[in-house]
């Protein structure tokens, strides 16, 4: 059994941020002159992936060690030496003084999401229409553009920054990726990177003509199953607090550990 504390947080903090890791290791062994970099810093993982990348931020400051001056000045300039804004991943269990220091060095809140979690366990067979499957090195292309055109069906002004995550996605060296089925045609695209016993759930998109169907349903099955031959324990996923992917969620078994902060250092006028 699990409890939503500190020993879970650190975790699961730890597993997302070592999956935020590999997306930049697989830039830098794709792109050598991209500057993608990372470091480990008071027990947490600090990524720089691009200056405009989702994925250049921090995880489990905080948790590990306390939280000083000396170490957001360290963790602000590796992103300010890089022209990237100073982007933090906060978990709640960090404590009171991590998030007043935060305010004091002039970092306000932009985003809020719940970290859900539920043991690894062998799901119900599949049945009816829809199925899912790793897919084959050969298949690649083929996933990245399910995922992005079912990531960007409201927003296509992000195609090009989904599809470079999905290849990057793809890339991964310890990632793995998943295509949801409909009578044999794929429509939906779902990601798993394992960190010593965690299983981190991401990715997961339908293109629009398929949704509703139950391709993510069999999408998370299936991830699940590939977990439990990993050897994994504990499964994971992050989303938008209150949002439709986190109702999703709940309803496939996941539980909200804690809700979490994204902030971002502002210049001060």
């Amino acid at each position: 059994m699990f409890l939503s504390d500190l020993a879970l947080a650190r975790r699961l903090e730890r597993a997302e941020g070592r999956s935020c890791v590999s997306f930049a290791e697989a830039r830098r062994r794709l792109f050598p002159d991209s500057g993608a970099e990372w470091m480990e810093c008071a027990g947490a993982f600090v990524v720089f992936d691009g200056v405009d990348s989702p994925v250049t931020q921090s995880f489990g400051l905080g948790i590990n060690e306390e939280l000083t001056p000396a170490v957001l000045d360290q963790v602000e300039r590796f992103f300010l030496d890089r022209g990237a804004p100073v982007m933090l991943e906060i978990c709640p269990l960090a404590g009171v003084p991590t998030l007043d220091l935060l305010c004091r060095r002039g970092y306000r809140p932009i985003e809020v999401s719940s970290v859900l979690y539920q043991p690894v366990q062998l799901p119900q067979p599949a049945s009816g229409d829809t199925s899912a499957r790793l897919i084959e090195p050969h298949e690649m292309q083929l996933w990245t553009g399910i995922s992005a055109r079912g990531w960007t069906h409201e927003h296509p002004e992000y195609l090009d920054l989904h599809r470079d995550l999905g290849v990057l996605c793809s890339a991964r060296k310890d990632g793995y990726c998943f295509l949801g089925e409909f009578q044999g045609q794929p429509g939906a695209a779902g990601a798993l990177c394992l960190h010593e016993g965690v299983a981190v759930f991401a990715g997961a998109s339908t293109v629009p003509e398929l949704r509703r169907r139950g391709l993510q349903a069999a999408l998370l099955n299936e991830r699940m199953r590939f977990a439990v031959g990993a050897g994994c324990d504990l499964a994971m996923m992050v989303a938008e607090a209150g949002s439709n992917s986190q109702r999703n969620a709940e309803r496939q078994g996941f539980r909200i550990a804690y809700t979490r902060t994204k902030w971002r250092l502002f210049p001060a006028l």
